[in-house]
């Protein structure tokens, strides 16, 4: 069973079991209350004649770049996709191999193929999930500006590759974090805990680090999406900038779960 396969297997338990597709509903109707509650109201008001104040508030966030947008639809999504997709993909991607390992399935597929393209082959298939819910909240972002705001389409339009490009890059190490923790679970809550708990642990050691020997910037860099904050100050495809921290998250996280796969009791 090549990678591919594997991927593709992914996808069918998404949209092809109950278990996927009230999923796929619980995101859909979380999302539409952020577009509905929080993106267009706050649209219209960072247009109207508070613009002023928003401006300052940008400006004393260190958020000012947001102000120089064609879209604030598309620059308000933005700043929440980058801090709330991640938390879905964490959520979506956690149970990559949990489950399998506990019913035993896991084995049944072993027999048939590696431990290595299961592994990946997995992790493809999840990112793929995310590629797919990135574009369409976009999707759902480009309407909303379309109906409030015609002659910012074109904007929000140039603006849209730099932010796909970003999202998916910030929400890579992610997936590839929910991976290693699905080998060493045996549900995707367990996980989840997991994840919860290592990013708790890691982020108070790196406090205390600092605290007691002084600001050391390496370890500013440790967690994934410790590059969201220097992104929001940065415009453009000068984004890119950043594109290796990520890329180096992922590959460290996606060679540790290897590592567990290969190594694990089936």
């Amino acid at each position: 069973m090549p990678i591919l396969s594997i991927c593709q297997f992914e996808w069918s338990r998404l949209f092809l079991t109950r278990r996927g597709w009230l999923s796929i509903a619980a995101f859909v109707l979380i999302w539409i209350l952020i577009l509905v509650t929080i993106i267009a109201p706050a649209a219209r008001v960072v247009t109207s004649e508070l613009s002023g104040l928003a401006a300052i508030a940008l400006e004393a966030l260190g958020l000012q770049n947001l102000s120089r947008w064609a879209s604030v639809e598309m620059a308000l999504y933005w700043v929440i996709s980058l801090y709330l997709l991640p938390l879905f993909s964490i959520t979506i991607a956690a149970d990559q191999t949990a489950s399998d390992k506990t019913r035993g399935t896991l084995r049944f597929l072993a027999l048939r193929t590696t431990r290595s393209q299961i592994f990946f082959g997995r992790f493809l298939g999840q990112f793929t999930i995310q590629i797919l819910l990135v574009a369409v909240t976009i999707a759902s972002v480009l309407i909303l500006v379309g109906y409030y705001s015609t002659d910012k389409l074109s904007g929000a339009l140039e603006s849209t590759p730099v932010v796909f490009v970003n999202l998916l890059l910030v929400i890579m190490p992610y997936v590839a974090l929910m991976a290693l923790l699905s080998v060493l679970a045996r549900s995707a809550r367990q996980a989840t805990l997991y994840a919860i708990v290592a990013w708790t642990i890691i982020s108070i050691a790196i406090g205390v680090i600092q605290s007691r020997y002084g600001p050391l910037p390496i370890l500013d860099w440790v967690l994934p999406g410790s590059q969201i904050g220097n992104l929001l100050r940065l415009d453009g495809w000068d984004t890119l900038s950043l594109a290796p921290v990520p890329l180096l998250h992922t590959a460290i996280l996606l060679f540790a779960g290897w590592l567990a796969m290969r190594r694990i009791d089936l």
